[in-house]
């Protein structure tokens, strides 16, 4: 089997309105009309700069719903990470999640740098910056087996705030 990369994620939510509207305004995806005849409570969004059909299902099961308690109280998933291409749209994305309060964390992972979001029905996802093959070095890879602090102006000094990240890795060179 082939595999070589996710597709989309579907995710049930209580509040598809307000779950469409996150999606949208703080992460820049834009719903598309693919929801089948007759089928109420869902939408489908794409990411932006998606070739994918859709990025993300988001299927409505009422306010009544709980919030996930996978990892703590249940097995489950914990988070689906989103690529972005460049350190500065990573840096406008934290900015974004953090106005939203949506923000929830971030690390320095060595080869990739991430933020941590939250949904509103606290739904966790990642955003990360991949450093491109041609700029993996021994530290960022030693870095790989810990946890540290992200720290985005000194990443982007080093970097380039517009070098487009993945390259050689999860984008073709």
């Amino acid at each position: 089997m082939g595999i070589h990369r996710l597709n989309h994620a579907v995710l049930y939510v209580s509040d598809l309105a307000r779950s469409v509207a996150f999606y949208r305004d703080v992460l820049g995806f834009r719903p598309v009309e693919m929801t089948p005849d007759g089928f109420r409570g869902a939408t489908f969004l794409q990411a932006p700069d998606s070739t994918n059909d859709h990025d993300l299902g988001l299927f409505e099961i009422g306010a009544a719903a709980g919030r996930s308690t996978a990892g703590r109280g249940t097995v489950g998933l914990y988070h689906l990470a989103w690529e972005v291409d460049t350190l500065d749209e990573l840096a406008a994305t934290a900015e974004r999640l953090a106005a939203a309060g949506a923000l929830v964390g971030s690390s320095d992972h060595g080869t990739t740098k991430s933020l941590y979001g939250q949904d509103p029905d606290g739904l966790e996802f990642e955003v990360v910056w991949l450093i491109p093959a041609d700029l993996l070095d021994d530290a960022a890879l030693s870095a790989r087996k810990r946890i540290g602090r992200l720290d985005l102006d000194r990443e982007r000094q080093r970097y380039g705030g517009q070098t487009r990240g993945g390259v050689g890795i999860s984008v073709p060179a």
